[in-house]
């Protein structure tokens, strides 16, 4: 027999032990493939998931990712494509909830102006420090004597 505070300190321990584990275990998501209306809502809403990327993986469009929250996401851009709403009231839907990084081209604004114009400032910056270097070598060289070459 087991004395009653050992017994206590298992159950305690168990009870501990089951709240630490991870919650690895997902909800299925709804297993039925997506219904389009015709041809022409199948290639917009590609067009729009391959813009939009997702907010769990952060490398992968919303087209390409496999994590649950893509499919929800997926099944929530054709839900709002049902109700009428235009690409970009959808975007602007996304953008609300999850930020501007669900967006794969962010609009240009003056927060963004780094993100789009750093790398154009980067590389002129690069190209002006060659150029003085090279003007700053050409004024050291002694100049070329004319001498003949014996060949």
């Amino acid at each position: 027999m087991i004395p009653r505070a050992a017994a206590c300190l298992l159950a305690l321990w168990l009870v501990l032990a089951g709240a630490m584990l991870p919650a690895s275990a997902q909800p299925a998501s709804d297993p039925t493939p997506l219904a389009y209306r015709d041809a022409a809502e199948e290639a917009r809403f590609h067009a729009l998931a391959a813009e939009l990327r997702c907010v769990q993986c952060q490398n992968q469009s919303l087209a390409d990712s496999n994590a649950q929250i893509a499919h929800d996401l997926r099944r929530e851009v054709l839900d709002l494509m049902h109700q009428g709403r235009s690409d970009a009231q959808i975007k602007q839907f996304l953008v609300e909830r999850y930020g501007e990084f669900v967006l794969y081209r962010p609009q240009v604004e003056s927060r963004t102006w780094l993100l789009w114009f750093g790398p154009a400032l980067l590389l002129l910056a690069g190209a002006a420090v060659i150029a003085t270097l090279i003007r700053r070598r050409a004024r050291a060289l002694p100049p070329a004597a004319d001498e003949p070459q014996e060949w």
